[in-house]
């Protein structure tokens, strides 16, 4: 391998491979600015629908703009063979497909009533001043059984965000409770895949380091739940709760009951669909073609983010081909000098990473072998290493608009990224939590203690 410092490139095999750094990042921060900047200008200003001035797709394009004009001796072709390449990758499309399957059983299950009678029975039973609290319980459940964030985002939030609207409760921290619930089975449950990336790569058991983040995780939640109980109030103004028909909710329980079964959420969503029509059509609530309308409907609603998730994924490969990924672990890697600085090091590069590419588990994939160096150097068992490597990468990514988790809950309450993140109580507990252990050295092994005393 040859490089050749005035042009910052290296040259493997006779291919020329640019090495930006720093600058590789350009691309995601212009669309940042731009929508999140315009966003916040026009908020300060006064407009109606703030963020909606400057479109996320349409920053995002500016953003591939950008990318597309950095690396000038690239050719083209190349550079655009790299963004279309991870525009369509198998992951990104998965999500796509959820979204529109999300917004098309949505659109099905409010064609048949099911939605109204779902928000009737939810205000019926349960006091308004617990609604967030549970939607929050409920989402720490069902993502510990199932193992995957989006998964329990896509089945809660349609349920979430139609009781809020007729609870007449805040949206946006509603929007914040699914999130967190979701993210707190994420990173806890046995059979997700940011859970089995840190154990495996870190090279621990999976039990070890379910406990270990448990011990971290549980008094996060409880601090969450009771924040959620004393702030999330008691609605605006008078409820009136209309009549519901438990026929009519049955999608909503199927929906539920086959995702804790673990069966693929984009085949939970179309049986859902299929059962809103079938209950809808045989009570005569709908008809065969206000079912379908309703489905495409609501998948039209979800074409926005289906955009936004593809066009998200093409920069951040472009990204990656620059050199940005490379350089990023570089310099975190470079700070770590102590036990303390080791830890916070391999969770901030591992969060970093997660926000960097919108996706925890390759941010895990990535950090583990360079986590699994530095523990050996400082002593840190392996289970620690899996803990903090999965803790950050989930965290980190909830705070980001641009997450898929994110964009379908603003997009289904109307709500802008930046009025959900102030009520984020579980990320930030979460992360609090986690540096008291690092900077107090708690949860230490025998093993970690003795070394230390050595």
């Amino acid at each position: 391998m040859k490089k050749t410092e005035t042009d910052n490139k290296e040259t493997l095999n006779g291919n020329e491979t640019v090495k930006y750094g720093a600058l590789a990042f350009l691309p995601l921060l212009v669309f940042l600015a731009l929508y999140v900047g315009c966003g916040l200008a026009f908020t300060i200003m006064g407009a109606e629908d703030p963020f909606n001035k400057m479109p996320r797709h349409v920053a995002l394009l500016a953003g591939v703009a950008v990318a597309l004009l950095l690396a000038p001796k690239l050719k083209i072709d190349e550079k655009l063979n790299v963004l279309t390449e991870n525009m369509g990758n198998s992951g990104v499309m998965m999500i796509v497909l959820i979204y529109l399957m999300a917004g098309g059983f949505q659109g099905a299950a409010s064609a048949m009533g099911g939605r109204d009678s779902v928000i009737n029975l939810c205000l019926s039973y349960i006091p308004v001043q617990f609604l967030i609290p549970g939607i929050f319980l409920m989402c720490c459940l069902i993502s510990t059984a199932i193992g995957t964030s989006m998964g329990t985002i896509a089945a809660m939030a349609p349920v979430a965000i139609g009781v809020a609207e007729g609870a007449g409760l805040n949206a946006a921290m509603v929007c914040a409770a699914v999130i967190g619930g979701s993210y707190f089975g994420d990173n806890l449950s046995m059979i997700s895949d940011t859970t089995i990336s840190a154990a495996q790569g870190c090279g621990s058991d999976m039990k070890d380091k379910f406990k270990m983040n448990f011990f971290i995780a549980f008094p996060a939640a409880i601090v969450t739940l009771v924040l959620y109980a004393v702030l999330g109030g008691g609605g605006s103004g008078e409820i009136e709760v209309g009549s519901f028909d438990i026929i009519q909710v049955l999608p909503y329980v199927i929906v539920l009951v086959i995702a804790l079964i673990g069966v693929n959420v984009a085949l939970v969503l179309f049986i859902g669909i299929l059962a809103s029509g079938v209950i809808g059509i045989a009570q005569g609530t709908v008809t065969f073609f206000e079912w379908t309308e309703g489905i495409g409907t609501g998948m039209s609603d979800m074409f926005s983010i289906s955009i936004v998730a593809i066009l998200i994924s093409g920069i951040i490969g472009l990204i990656r081909h620059y050199g940005g990924v490379e350089w990023l672990v570089g310099k975190i890697t470079a700070k770590i000098h102590t036990r303390r600085s080791a830890e916070y090091g391999i969770g901030l590069l591992s969060g970093v990473l997660s926000a960097a590419m919108i996706n925890n588990t390759i941010a895990i994939i990535i950090t583990c072998p360079i986590a699994r160096e530095i523990g050996k150097k400082y002593t840190i068992a392996p289970k620690r290493l899996a803990s903090l490597v999965d803790i950050f990468a989930c965290a980190f990514i909830t705070l980001m608009p641009h997450d898929g988790g994110m964009l379908i809950v603003t997009e289904y309450a109307g709500v802008s990224p930046l009025s959900v993140l102030r009520y984020m109580f579980y990320t930030f507990a979460l992360l609090i939590a986690t540096c008291i252990t690092i900077q107090f050295g708690l949860l230490r092994t025998k093993e970690e203690k003795e070394a230390l005393n050595k």
